[in-house]
């Protein structure tokens, strides 16, 4: 979702810094589907508004966040989301610009107040650097609000050097080429979310039962 300033642009280049694990304490990462605008419209609809700020740089409606999250599962997006007991409570969203421009990519994060401070950010920043990494996206733009300290904070783990630049704030970082490893690791990655959530699953039928 294009916005005018306060931008965070991380470069990808030869390094790698991706280090998310496959599994967070009290829930699951995994890749959402299509089918799953709801769940994704709902997670953004749940954050305060101080979130909701941080995560579109400005404020949005009801509205609007609902077209937004049916548009953000379009072909060629991943979306990786953070589950609790069934529930999407975290995202991080990867939107390639296009054919024109194929190592250019948009990445956003969203996580639930209750849940924040808890990791689970720089899990699905990670995620979501391999993600790019192994699509031969080099150049990765975050939208961040200069004040968002803890977005700013996610990314200097990930080595990302920040600056300001004209209200923006402006990091690169990194980051090597896809490589059979990157591949496998992501497959990987999936395969974990994928029995994760059927474990979570198989939990929640058990104690409504």
């Amino acid at each position: 979702m294009p916005h005018r300033n306060n931008n965070m642009r991380i470069m990808l280049h030869r390094k790698n810094t991706d280090e998310a694990a496959h599994h967070s304490d009290q829930g699951v990462i995994r890749k959402l589907i299509p089918g799953e605008a709801g769940a994704l419209a709902a997670h953004l609809l749940r954050l305060e508004p101080d979130s909701r700020h941080d995560r579109f740089t400005g404020g949005v409606s009801d509205a609007f966040i609902v077209g937004y999250a049916r548009h953000a599962l379009r072909p060629g997006s991943v979306v990786h989301g953070w589950f609790v007991d069934g529930t999407l409570r975290a995202a991080a969203e990867l939107h390639p610009y296009g054919p024109r421009t194929p190592a250019l990519a948009e990445a956003a994060f969203s996580v639930e107040g209750p849940f924040q401070n808890s990791g689970i950010g720089s899990e699905l920043m990670g995620r979501t650097i391999l993600a790019a990494r192994n699509r031969g996206i080099r150049l990765l733009v975050v939208r961040c609000v200069v004040d968002n300290r803890r977005m700013q904070a996610i990314a200097r783990k990930y080595r990302a050097e920040l600056r300001f630049e004209f209200g923006d704030v402006v990091g690169e970082l990194a980051n090597a080429g896809p490589t059979p490893l990157s591949l496998a690791r992501e497959m990987i990655a999936d395969g974990h979310g994928f029995v994760g959530s059927v474990l979570d699953l198989q939990s929640q039928l058990l104690r409504s039962a």
